[in-house]
């Protein structure tokens, strides 16, 4: 095996690494909002936001919903 194609594989196993770390991170979050927010609804229901959050914090808010516009 050439010098070249070594190179070339191994920062092509590289990048094959870091893309498949990321997917489950980045990628697949956002293709699945609909599952994660529902999710999110379960783990929050019964919570009072204004009795757990610390003073000066702001509320906990949607981060799917889109920004209300002003």
């Amino acid at each position: 095996m050439s010098k070249n194609t070594r190179i070339a594989l191994v920062f092509g196993g590289f990048i094959t690494a870091v893309a498949a770390a990321l997917y489950p991170i980045f990628v697949y979050p956002l293709t699945h909002k609909d599952e994660y927010r529902q999710t999110q609804r379960i783990n929050r229901s019964g919570i009072n936001q204004e009795e757990v959050q610390p003073v000066g914090l702001k509320v906990w808010s949607d981060p799917f919903k889109p920004a209300e516009k002003r």
